[in-house]
C-alpha cells in the first residue's frame, strides 16, 4: 500500500460562486479501500466526478493512476471501474446482454466477455439470472449487477458512489461481503456512503468533508478514538423536563448534547457517569451506555442540521 494512486492537492471545484470543493488535499494508496463521509452537499460527489475524469477541476492539481483526468480523461476513464448512486442498467435487457454492451464500451471482443460475464455472475451470485430481464430483478439483485459492470474491464480502480443506498439490510450486508472480498483481492476501492456502519466495515482510511473541505481524516477507528471520548450515556427524560436540567447534565462531562428526545454524555467512564445519574437528582427514563461510534464522530464534526 506504499504506491499512491491518486495525490490531490488544492483541489477545487466552483459552479458559478459557489465553492462545492473548497482547496482539499488527500491521498488513495493503491490496495486499500478509502472512503468519503459527509452530509448533502458536502462535496462528495464533485470530488468523486472530478477523480473520474467526468468533470472538470476548477483549481488545484491532481494525480490518478499517474495520469492527469484533465488532459487524458479518455485513457484515465478506460482503467476505471464506476458504480453510481443510480440503477441505470437498460431495464429490457437481460442481465447478460447488459454486460455484453456495457464491455463492448472498451472494445472487449465477444469471446473476453463471455468468460467474464461468467466469472462476474458467479462472482455476484447471479449466475442462474444471466438470461433474466433487469425489470424483473430486485432492488439488491440490480446492485449486483452493476457492481459486476463496474467490474468488466478489470479496472486499476474502483469507485462506488453511495453503493447500497435504498437497500435493505440482508441485501446491503450481500454487497459487503463482495466489496470485501474485491479488498481482499487487492482492488483499491473509493467509497461515499451515508452508512456509518458501512464505512467501519469496508474503509482502511476515510476522510470527512463538510461544506467543500476535509474536517478529519484517519482510520475508523482512529477517528473515534480522537474525536469522541470511550463512551456514550444516553439519557431520556419526560417531555418538557430537559429544558429544566441542561445545566446540571452539561456539568457531567465536557462533551455533552442535548437533542429534543435526550440527553448524550460523553465519557470515559460510563459507570461512573450512571452512577453520578443515580446518585444525583436526575431521574431519567431510561438509561443506555454504550461505545463511541463513527456516527458520533460524524454527527459531531458535521452537525445535526439537516441540508437539501
Amino acid at each position: 500500500m506504499d504506491e499512491i494512486l491518486i495525490r490531490a492537492t488544492g483541489l477545487e471545484k466552483r459552479f458559478g460562486d459557489f465553492v462545492a470543493v473548497d482547496g482539499i488535499d488527500f491521498e488513495v494508496h493503491k490496495g486499500e479501500a478509502f472512503g468519503f463521509l459527509g452530509p448533502n452537499g458536502a462535496g462528495k460527489t464533485s470530488t468523486m466526478r472530478m477523480i473520474g475524469a467526468a468533470s472538470p477541476m476548477s483549481g488545484g492539481s491532481m494525480s490518478v493512476l499517474g495520469l492527469d483526468p484533465e488532459t487524458e480523461g479518455p485513457r484515465l476513464r478506460s482503467r476505471l471501474g464506476v458504480v453510481p448512486q443510480e440503477n441505470n442498467l437498460d431495464e429490457e435487457l437481460t442481465v447478460k446482454d447488459n454486460l455484453i454492451m456495457y464491455g463492448r464500451y472498451f472494445d472487449l471482443s465477444r469471446a473476453v466477455l463471455k468468460d467474464r460475464i461468467a466469472e462476474l455472475l458467479e462472482f455476484v451470485q447471479l449466475t442462474d439470472k444471466a438470461d433474466a430481464k433487469v425489470s424483473a430483478l430486485s432492488g439488491g439483485m440490480k446492485r449486483r449487477v452493476i457492481i459486476a459492470r463496474g467490474l468488466i474491464n478489470e479496472p486499476d480502480l474502483y469507485i462506488l458512489d453511495e453503493p447500497t443506498t435504498g437497500l435493505d439490510p440482508q441485501a446491503r450486508h450481500v454487497l459487503w461481503d463482495r466489496l470485501y472480498r474485491l479488498k481482499q483481492r487487492g482492488v483499491t476501492l473509493i467509497i461515499t456512503t451515508h452508512y456509518m456502519d458501512e464505512a467501519e466495515q469496508l474503509c482502511d482510511r476515510l476522510v470527512v468533508m463538510d461544506g467543500g473541505r476535509i474536517v478529519a481524516e484517519g482510520s475508523p477507528r482512529s477517528l473515534i478514538e480522537t474525536h469522541t471520548p470511550r463512551d456514550v450515556v444516553e439519557l431520556r427524560f419526560p417531555v418538557g423536563v430537559l429544558e429544566t436540567i441542561t445545566e446540571q447534565i452539561e456539568s457531567m462531562s465536557d462533551q455533552t448534547e442535548i437533542l429534543a428526545d435526550r440527553a448524550l454524555v460523553y465519557t470515559d467512564d460510563a459507570e461512573h457517569t450512571i452512577a453520578t445519574v443515580t446518585e444525583g437528582s436526575l431521574e431519567p427514563e431510561t438509561v443506555l451506555a454504550r461505545r463511541s461510534t463513527l456516527e458520533d464522530v460524524f454527527l459531531r464534526l458535521t452537525g445535526r442540521t439537516l441540508v437539501d
